[in-house]
């Protein structure tokens, strides 16, 4: 790993469904840097990828899919049930994560980095790191995690869950503890003192721009607390067609952020995505039928571009409602092409397409950065 620069380092882990990456992500809305070296690992694997040929190598070619990739529920299910396998595995993965941490915190701009590792006590990774955060939770809260979002069965579940390290020597190390059992609302809490505690900040400001004038445009940052109107607004300007509550922005943000779009003090446009494995989507995309939709989506998904890239993004992919999607010169004019997932190019971004497009949706595609982080070779 290379010198710092001056940065802080906050090293995040926790055992599996424990909370770790909605964490990451408010750390993102409070203004850090967050790599999750665990996708990391994911992409390390990818058809061309520098360890694709040395898993297929070690391991055989039975995991290959029709589509010539790895297929990573039967190698979850080899390594898993096999501690040998797993640190055979991990030998070949690890180093290039670490070279692939090692250029994103060197190429970041925010003061803070946040880095996500499962295993970050075990490694290099945690002599770069200025304060421990580990994330807990009971093990039934893991388990029901597991088999809700992840379609495991009881018993996978608990597999991998046994398969780590004791969740008690992680605390054991941790500088911050966040429990993470009950509801957003108190996650966010956590965060924000822990936040406050490592960095002597209350977060970044909200709004972007001056204050509202007649007739302008500006954006606000939506935060937490702003759940109450975001909900309002996404179903206003859906006119029904996506409905949310306060508690559904809640759960949202443990995944995205959202950008509230102002003309003078009313608001007239919402946009909402999320940064994963360096791609930007964005499924949240509100306007008002009354403003000038030419003038105003590029206001909002250049704000998002900019972010992206802070967060040095590859690659944008938008998801428009279809009263969007035929405004073909507005489009061109930002740079982006209509695709179809399969037609990005890169594994990582055909997963995330398909991943959040809607059926019978329209997904359009812009690059942002030509230098990738484990490029193909």
């Amino acid at each position: 790993m290379s010198k710092r620069q001056g940065k802080t380092i906050i090293g995040l882990t926790g055992n599996i469904a424990t909370g770790k990456s909605v964490v990451r992500r408010m750390l993102e809305h409070l203004g850090a840097y967050t790599i999750d070296a665990d996708a990391l690992a994911h992409r390390v694997i990818a058809k061309d990828a520098p360890g694709y040929k040395r898993v297929l190598d070690t391991f055989g070619k039975w995991l290959v899919t029709k589509d010539e990739q790895i297929d990573r529920g039967k190698l979850g299910k080899l390594v898993f049930a096999d501690a040998e396998a797993l640190k055979q595995l991990e030998a070949i993965i690890h180093p290039y994560v670490r070279q692939a941490v090692d250029l994103l915190i060197r190429r970041s701009t925010q003061p803070v980095v946040v880095i996500e590792a499962i295993k970050l006590l075990e490694g290099d990774l945690r002599k770069e790191c200025d304060s421990i955060w580990v994330t807990d939770a009971p093990q039934q809260v893991q388990v029901e995690r597991l088999v809700r979002k992840r379609g495991l069965s009881r018993e996978d579940a608990l597999q991998r869950i046994n398969a780590q390290a004791p969740q008690q020597e992680k605390l054991a190390a941790a500088n911050i503890v966040i429990k993470n059992n009950g509801s957003y609302d108190e996650l966010w809490k956590q965060v924000v003192e822990g936040w406050k505690a490592v960095t002597s900040s209350k977060g970044t400001a909200p709004l972007i721009g001056t204050e509202p004038q007649p007739g302008e445009f500006l954006l606000e940052r939506g935060r937490p607390r702003d759940s109450q109107k975001i909900a309002e607004l996404i179903t206003r300007l859906s006119r029904g067609r996506r409905t949310m509550t306060p508690d559904d922005v809640m759960e949202a943000f443990g995944e995205k952020a959202f950008l509230i779009l102002h003309m003078g003090s009313e608001a007239v446009g919402i946009v909402g995505w999320q940064v994963e494995n360096l791609v930007a989507r964005t499924d949240e995309l509100y306007l008002d039928p009354r403003i000038a939709t030419d003038k105003a989506l590029p206001i909002l998904l250049r704000e998002v571009e900019h972010a992206s890239s802070e967060l040095q993004c590859e690659a944008s992919l938008v998801f428009p409602p279809m009263d969007l999607v035929s405004l073909d010169s507005v489009w061109k004019g930002m740079g982006y092409t209509r695709r179809a997932p399969e037609a990005l190019g890169a594994q990582v971004w055909t997963e995330a397409a398909y991943e959040s497009m809607p059926r019978g949706g329209a997904l359009f595609f812009k690059q942002l950065r030509a230098d990738r982080v484990l490029r193909p070779i």
